[in-house]
């Protein structure tokens, strides 16, 4: 008997009972990572009635790998652009939440006594939410399209990004085992330099080279490449001392942005599905049930600070951010729950060796609890608000309105502050540019040159020029360039009392320029005379040849922008692009009141099929507006009232969330009777007919037959005399033999014919 390794037992094990597991959890409505994390616990070391995992050292490498491919995933699904679009609301709110739930679990910890990395871990466990259980509970609830759901994805996208940023602040503390403010600032900014890196050079270059071997890519080898970028990022992340899941997340994010995300989202899912299933089977195999019991105190001591910290902490971020207490009541009721990343936390700090085994069973028990109470929750926020609503005092109310209304008519943007955001992009993305060329040239081009020529003096200069020729159209676009906006030409000319901060801005730009030239060449040149000669020289040639500078950055900086936008470049013209750009629009507009835009599909048997709205009366019984219908490739824009509606129609309305749950139920009803005609399709068939006495069609024509009110069919060919008539026109007159081929109920075609067979 040949022998099989000990890893496809195990895998053969840990698969067929996730499958199980799958299967169940399915059944019942609950969570598949939770059904992936019981059967792990089947087959781990502490449950004896089944066979056991043999091999953990190689599930845990596969573990590893599919917490990597989680996290790239992640990244796919994510954009730097996306992130922007959330909005001050979701940002507020995710920021007031995270902060006061890390520090909160740090506490907590430590008043139960744990060590300091313990509880710093703690805290990142609860720091997110789960995506997966927020979503299975509102389409439950049917409260997807309400407008307090719009915040918590904004919200949950925030946290998403915030708590892989608190990964590798994690990882770095429990390195390095420094808990110095400013070991932590340090690392937050190398953090930030080298995500501006990634991102910057990863733009400017997958899109390029991906386009250009675009008819070479097919599924296989854009899947093998894909996951070749996701693990050469891991291990240039590990190699800068971040983790490997930045790293996955990281290139995820970057390809995210080109014209191939959707694809390689797709190919890459049954990848993260198999070693995802394993990563959370492995945890399970973690799961102690002594452990449990004897932490239990601790379980629900996290489990209540998840349960009453997030509501209590994401419902304040909402109130700052300016939502009315009612919605902020439904966002914190939704987010009360432990995400799927506290495993993530949980399995880097086991991997790091920093914290002990208790925190992944009690983890696992305040993760267990918080799924099953999370539709609960949500579905007792509006009772919970109107509860508070009669306690709190009339006056706290009106100001807490009075603030959410004042805040949300803020004018989104000064002059100033556009003219600002436009220079500090110019100047941060190019320092940070000049920034990392001086890096790479001092680690790189420096050692080149001094072990190549033997003459210091000369290897010294040569990588001196190498240096500022590689800055040099960083160098001018950070001193010349000029923001491309209205409000900087409004500044400049029409008020001239604000040349004086703009020619300040202009200054402290020019000044940064030369520093970095003033940097370089003290590197070579310690020597004050050679350095006040150097320098002017320097920067001389660099102004003389300041337009051929100036092209050569605008080649690079379009073709970044280029790739940058390709991806809705390309979706622009489609109509769906247009209809979602219209309606973001339109929602912003809307922030002042209280009421949003949804997009609603018109199912295929819905009962008002056919019928205008002025039939309807939709406007006039639930005070709802129609402002557009997406019909196939057209849109029907503000439709009057003689429009119809048709099967699958998109129509896009404006309603408060009252309105949509009293029109909802109207606008899913179905027609009963169409669906017992659905139940009777089985019944068509083929039949053919024969023209004879019996029959009685001769000298009748299709029209004048019966036989489409007989059979509740169609006529669909005649065969007269071995020639064939397909789709022949009602007005042909059958004659003796015709063979007529029916298309229609069988039954009722049978009935037909039952002269025939008397």
């Amino acid at each position: 008997m040949a022998h099989l390794p000990a890893l496809i037992h195990d895998l053969a094990l840990i698969l067929i009972t996730g499958a199980v597991a799958t299967l169940l959890f399915r059944q019942i409505k609950q969570p598949l990572v939770l059904g992936y994390i019981i059967a792990g616990f089947f087959v781990g070391p502490y449950f004896h009635f089944l066979p056991t995992v043999a091999d953990t050292e190689n599930i845990k490498t596969l573990a590893e790998i599919g917490v990597i491919f989680l996290l790239f995933s992640l990244g796919l699904e994510f954009s730097f652009k996306k992130l922007m679009r959330v909005g001050g609301t979701a940002s507020i709110t995710a920021f007031v939440e995270i902060a006061f739930i890390t520090v909160a679990g740090f506490f907590t910890g430590k008043w139960l006594g744990w060590s300091s990395m313990d509880s710093l871990f703690l805290g990142g466990m609860l720091a997110s939410s789960s995506t997966t259980i927020i979503i299975r509970a509102f389409d439950e609830l049917g409260v997807k399209n309400k407008q307090f759901a719009r915040i918590v994805f904004g919200v949950l996208v925030v946290e998403d990004i915030v708590v892989i940023l608190l990964m590798v602040l994690l990882s770095t503390i429990a390195v390095t085992q420094q808990f110095q403010g400013s070991e932590i600032i340090f690392t937050v900014s190398k953090l930030l330099f080298f995500l501006a890196i990634w991102f910057i050079a990863g733009i400017f270059l997958l899109p390029t080279i991906l386009k250009k071997a675009k008819h070479l890519l097919d599924e296989e080898t854009l899947l093998i490449l894909a996951l070749g970028l996701c693990l050469g990022m891991v291990i240039l992340a590990t190699q800068v001392g971040f983790s490997a899941e930045l790293g996955a997340f990281i290139m995820g994010s970057i390809i995210a942005e080109t014209t191939f995300a959707e694809k390689v989202e797709h190919l890459i899912k049954s990848v993260k599905d198999l070693f995802g299933a394993i990563f959370f089977v492995s945890v399970g195999m973690m799961i102690n049930p002594e452990a449990i019991v004897q932490y239990g105190w601790p379980v629900f001591a996290v489990t209540m600070l998840t349960l009453f910290g997030k509501l209590f902490s994401t419902t304040l971020g909402a109130v700052l951010s300016g939502q009315p207490l009612k919605q902020s009541v439904q966002v914190g009721m939704s987010m009360a729950q432990i995400g799927e990343f506290a495993f993530i936390v949980a399995t880097l700090g086991l991997s790091l060796g920093v914290i002990s085994d208790f925190l992944f069973p009690v983890a696992v028990g305040a993760s267990a609890v918080t799924t099953f109470t999370t539709p609960y929750l949500i579905k007792y926020s509006e009772p919970l608000y109107n509860w508070l609503e009669k306690k709190l005092p009339a006056k706290w109310t009106q100001k807490l309105n009075r603030y959410a209304s004042s805040t949300q008519k803020i004018q989104a943007e000064s002059e100033w502050k556009t003219v600002v955001a436009a220079y500090s992009k110019i100047m941060v993305s190019n320092l940070i540019i000049i920034v990392a060329i001086v890096i790479a040239s001092i680690r790189f081009i420096w050692p080149f040159f001094q072990t190549s020529i033997d003459n210091i003096q000369i290897s010294n200069l040569l990588s001196m020029i190498a240096t500022l020729v590689l800055s040099a159209p960083f160098i001018v676009a950070l001193i010349n360039k000029q923001p491309k906006t209205h409000a900087h030409k409004e500044l400049w000319l029409n008020k001239a009392y604000n040349r004086g901060p703009l020619l300040i801005i202009e200054i402290f730009r020019a000044l940064a320029g030369i520093s970095i030239i003033v940097f370089v060449v003290f590197k070579v040149y310690n020597n004050l005379t050679a350095i006040v000669i150097a320098v002017p020289i320097s920067g001389v040639i660099i102004w003389l040849f300041a337009k051929r500078l100036q092209l050569f950055y605008q080649r690079i900086e379009s073709r970044f922008l280029r790739n940058l936008h390709a991806r809705e470049t390309e979706e622009y013209q489609s109509l769906t692009a247009t209809v979602q750009r219209n309606q973001d629009a339109l929602q912003t507009e809307l922030y002042n009141w209280d009421a949003h835009i949804v997009q609603l599909e018109v199912p295929a048997q819905a009962w008002y099929i056919g019928r205008t709205l002025q039939e309807l009366m939709w406007r006039e019984q639930f005070g709802i507006n129609i402002v557009y219908i997406k019909r196939g490739e057209g849109v029907i824009a503000t439709p009057d009232k003689q429009q119809i509606l048709l099967p699958h129609d998109l129509i896009g309305l404006i309603a408060t969330d009252n309105q949509l749950q009293n029109f909802k139920p109207v606008f899913d009803t179905l027609i009963t009777t169409d669906n017992a005609q659905l139940e009777s399709t089985d019944t068509i068939g083929l039949e053919k007919v024969l023209v004879n006495e019996y029959t009685q069609l001769k000298g009748l024509s299709i029209r004048n037959s019966g036989i489409r009110e007989k059979t509740n069919g169609l006529v669909i060919g005649i065969i007269r005399k071995n020639q064939q008539y397909l789709n022949p026109d009602s007005s042909m007159v059958f004659e003796w033999g015709d063979m007529i081929w029916i298309v229609g109920d069988k039954k009722k075609i049978q009935y037909l014919k039952k002269p025939l067979a008397s």
